[in-house]
């Protein structure tokens, strides 16, 4: 395959939370697959000298990836890396917003200081995924406004997911409505080799998906089997001081070759159902 047409990554290191972890995205054999694995398998079929890791652990707050994260992401010498990160920060009731910026600052610092192409995002409105929590829409938004002043100071490469519509849509997301579901993970690995402008990718990650029409009383009944199966857990969860992460260590913390890239039926059943499978937040 002609790669001239984009350069020649050999060494990347995703770092970040659940998403790419790859939580909502089951590989299978009892393990998460999730966009990162999506995304090295497109970028390793033009590439097959790649090597892939992914240092990434649900739950995760920016500090505790910038702790945990970065210093073994550096000593890989990636010269590839995706930092998600953010989202766990702004869904805590005690969001230190200084703090977080603080963080992204300095993993955007040292990853670009080592000469890595760094990948970071913004995010959908996740109000308009989950309506009870819509107040803390404005701290997306605020994010998101930070995150593109961050990628212009530092030369990142960001994909911004804010404007898409796809990126809200039910589909793209699991039961939880905190975790991306097979097709939304697909989603992002085809939006970020689009930006990345990889051989054979494309911007039809942006293109609307199905309407999802429901009426009030099965709106009703979603909405509550969210909060008691979902949304109440969790925030049991925080009150007690636990996190999904506890003990979990990174699936894939050193540089192997990358995932085969391969056709993925959970997409298509994902597809038929709003709201996909259930996962632990």
């Amino acid at each position: 395959m002609d790669t001239g047409s984009f350069p020649s990554y050999l060494r990347y290191v995703a770092i970040g939370d659940s998403q790419t972890e790859g939580i909502g995205d089951p590989d299978g054999a009892g393990g998460n697959r999730g966009w990162a694995d999506r995304f090295a398998a497109l970028l390793g079929a033009g590439t097959p000298a790649l090597r892939y890791a992914n240092l990434a652990i649900r739950g995760r707050r920016a500090a505790q990836i910038r702790s945990e994260q970065l210093a073994p992401a550096v000593a890989l010498r990636p010269d590839l890396v995706s930092v998600m990160a953010g989202m766990n920060d702004i869904i805590r009731p005690r969001f230190d917003r200084a703090a977080l910026l603080d963080d992204l600052h300095a993993m955007f610092d040292e990853l670009t200081a080592i000469g890595a192409r760094v990948i970071t995002f913004t995010y959908p409105d996740i109000g308009g995924i989950a309506p009870f929590v819509r107040p803390l829409s404005p701290r997306v938004r605020e994010l998101n406004a930070e995150m593109r002043r961050l990628a212009r100071r530092y030369g990142l490469t960001l994909v911004d997911f804010e404007p898409v519509a796809a990126t809200a849509h039910p589909l793209v997301w699991s039961a939880d409505r905190l975790h991306l579901s097979p097709l939304g993970h697909d989603l992002v690995a085809r939006a970020v080799a689009d930006i990345l402008t990889l051989p054979g990718a494309d911007a039809t990650w942006r293109d609307p998906l199905p309407p999802v029409r429901r009426g009030v009383a099965e709106t009703a009944v979603a909405e509550l089997t969210w909060t008691t199966q979902h949304m109440l857990p969790w925030i049991a969860r925080r009150v007690r001081g636990r996190s999904s992460g506890t003990g979990v260590q990174p699936k894939r913390p050193d540089l192997l070759p990358a995932p085969i890239c391969r056709t993925d039926e959970a997409n298509t059943r994902a597809a038929t159902q709003p709201f996909g499978p259930a996962h632990t937040l």
